[in-house]
């Protein structure tokens, strides 16, 4: 639905785009001018629809906690194969590849910082799932498209602008798809919000909030010498925590930011990113844990911690409505996603989930200026609870995070299997990770506004929204 036309938009509001300010507005604006292509070199992938893959073949890059997910998840599908798999720590192989009775000699890769490489090239998988580093997301998401695999990559999908139309630029190339694998849009309450707002209930969209606000300090314990590693190899924090000494801003904003994108059908014909503006807090957290936690002489103990404890931005979209995203994994306070969507006929709110429609409807409540909460939600989950949700719970529940994760694995499968185009294109995984290079610039510069990169070169207006899968 265009709850706005943009030449309706601009007849009336006149308004002019505001200017970054000194410095930043020189990094930002060179950075797209040396790194886009002024014509791709390859097809638009926004409603790219591949040719249909009836027996899909997978390997997997980083197997891990959450590379381990992705791997169980998959080998549930029929019509699909496991090729191979791949990790730093040969004991991760063995365990996994023998769970999974393949050949080790053949199917296992290991130890060498590029044998994801000779994997891709030895087995030519039809799909790779990429769950590492995040540093490590860009090259090898370009490289495994360059192979001839579409390309599967935990959130974010890379950390720098040059990486993110790096990447854009080679899905174009080789029309492979490259989808962030965010999990959020798969859950409960956002699916149910996402088929509200395609319902018009809200309204013309106006604001939209979004949140990570999840205390990680206990994964600084995950370490060679500490015992709390579950099968005795670094975990996530052994890299993770090395990120605050090196990066500045939100440095994990896709997970509050995907659902409210969707909604508001960003980059998919409805409006689009424009502008942003960020400012962090100072740090403390981190430094306090490890002072509290380790030996003077640990490394947690050396490291100059730089990023702020909580970082808050505001973007602003091509037709002026706003969004107000948060990020902090230090502070002392309980994880929410802050997922709320605000328009003219109505309000959506998550953690705890929240409705308010403007009419008779929302006076289910007992009280019109109340919201519909508590048990009161039965009945809205009842009307309004997405037709993907209910055909797939009983099937994912236990599959992880509450079953999102579950939901899309079923969903990339099936969409693969059908050649239908997928639920996140590459675009959308760039402009929700720009979010991070772009808060950098603008923390740095007292919160001056910086511009999103347009990675869908224009193209974004003439993109379908996502539509309600049935």
């Amino acid at each position: 639905m265009k709850n706005y036309s943009r030449r309706k938009f601009i007849k009336k509001s006149g308004i002019s785009a505001i200017a970054s300010i000194g410095t930043s507005a020189i990094l930002n604006n060179s950075c797209e001018d040396d790194i886009s292509i002024s014509q791709s070199q390859g097809k638009y992938m926004g409603d790219f629809s591949a040719p249909k893959i009836k027996n899909i073949k997978a390997a997997f890059i980083g197997v891990g906690s959450r590379g381990i997910g992705h791997v169980n998840n998959f080998k549930t599908h029929k019509d699909t194969e496991i090729l191979s798999v791949c990790d730093l720590y040969k004991k991760r192989v063995e365990n996994l590849t023998k769970k999974l009775n393949l050949n080790l000699s053949t199917d296992g890769y290991w130890g060498d910082e590029n044998a994801w490489i000779k994997m891709v090239e030895d087995k030519r998988p039809d799909i790779v799932f990429i769950s590492t580093n995040w540093d490590n997301h860009a090259p090898m998401a370009i490289r495994c498209m360059e192979l001839g695999s579409h390309v599967f990559v935990e959130v974010p999908l890379a950390n720098t602008i040059e990486d993110l139309w790096k990447i854009v630029n080679t899905s174009e190339k080789t029309q492979k798809h490259c989808m962030m694998l965010e999990n959020v849009n798969y859950a409960r309450e956002e699916l149910m919000f996402l088929n509200i707002c395609r319902q018009g209930k809200i309204g013309e969209f106006l604001h939209a909030e979004a949140a990570y606000i999840h205390d990680l300090r206990w994964q600084m314990m995950e370490k060679n010498n500490n015992m709390q590693i579950p099968d005795d190899f670094p975990g996530t924090g052994s890299w993770r925590t090395k990120q605050y000494s090196k990066n500045i801003g939100n440095l994990y904003p896709t997970h509050g930011l995907g659902p409210v994108a969707q909604y508001m059908s960003l980059a998919r014909g409805d409006d689009n990113f424009n502008k942003i503006v960020s400012l962090s807090s100072p740090s403390r957290g981190r430094e306090l844990f490890a002072k509290n936690h380790f030996p003077k002489d640990d490394e947690w103990n050396k490291i100059n911690y730089q990023n702020g404890d909580i970082n808050t931005s505001i973007i602003k979209t091509t037709y002026g409505k706003t969004i107000m995203i948060q990020w902090d994994e230090t502070s002392p306070r309980p994880y929410t996603r802050h997922n709320l969507i605000q328009g003219t006929k109505g309000t959506l709110a998550g953690f705890p989930t929240r409705v308010f429609f403007d009419n008779k409807e929302g006076a289910l409540s007992g009280v019109y200026s109340g919201w519909i909460q508590g048990g009161d939600l039965d009945s809205i989950y009842k009307k309004y609870d997405h037709p993907l949700y209910k055909r797939l719970n009983d099937k994912t529940s236990n599959s992880g995070h509450g079953g999102m994760d579950g939901i899309m694995m079923y969903r990339i499968i099936e969409c693969l299997k059908k050649g239908s185009p997928l639920d996140q294109n590459v675009y959308e995984g760039a402009f929700w990770s720009a979010v991070t290079p772009l808060s950098r610039i603008s923390v740095i510069n007292d919160g001056a506004p910086q511009s999103f990169p347009d990675f869908t070169r224009g193209n974004w207006k003439s993109t379908k929204p996502l539509d309600i899968i049935q």
